[in-house]
């Protein structure tokens, strides 16, 4: 384990590298397209840390601007690790930002938000494509079905219960229309970074 990549610093930022898991199989992922390297740092993972051993990366959490769930897996597919960490960051002084697909919900049978209201500052979620279930299908292929419909519902609720939500897209993506994003994004009243 010792050699793993758990946390890794970009600017003032650090970003914890929780699991290799995910709902998603997106054509536009690094780790699809056969490299795990985001800046110096690989984050292939021999095995998923435990909270124990995340929180003592982490180390003083007020030493950094935020601390960030984004690694080559989702977030939330960890929930309890991830609700465990982002408790003790928030308790020695703290903030949390979460990158996710959004389909926490969805793989959960249950509404997770207001867990992660307890111990999360911002939520950025990713949205990839405005059009349609098909058009998502094709860029981010999903484990399941229905997936499209639970980002967008997912998007909707998430402002209720976390004071900052923001939906992303990757600018360049075939049919994908970044404006239309936009849109979407203000409809649900949360931010929007291309």
């Amino acid at each position: 384990m010792s050699t793993d990549t758990i946390t890794y610093p970009i600017g003032k930022r650090l970003y914890v590298n929780l699991g290799d898991r995910c709902t998603l199989r997106c054509t536009s992922c690094p780790k699809h397209n056969g490299s795990w390297q985001v800046h110096d740092f690989d984050l292939a993972l021999s095995r998923r840390p435990t909270a124990e051993q995340v929180i003592e990366a982490v180390g003083n959490p007020s030493e950094h601007e935020e601390i960030v769930f984004c690694g080559y897996g989702e977030p939330t597919l960890r929930l309890k690790e991830l609700l465990e960490v982002s408790r003790y960051v928030k308790e020695n002084g703290g903030r949390v930002r979460v990158n996710t697909d959004g389909l926490a919900n969805r793989v959960h049978r249950r509404n997770v938000l207001p867990q992660l209201a307890e111990c999360v500052d911002e939520l950025s979620i990713s949205l990839n494509t405005q059009k349609n279930a098909s058009v998502y299908i094709r860029h981010c292929k999903p484990a399941f079905d229905g997936a499209y419909q639970a980002v967008l519902n997912f998007l909707q609720m998430a402002p209720r219960y976390i004071g900052e939500v923001t939906a992303t897209a990757i600018d360049g993506l075939e049919d994908v229309d970044i404006e239309a994003c936009s849109r979407i994004a203000a409809y649900a009243g949360v931010k929007f970074r291309r």
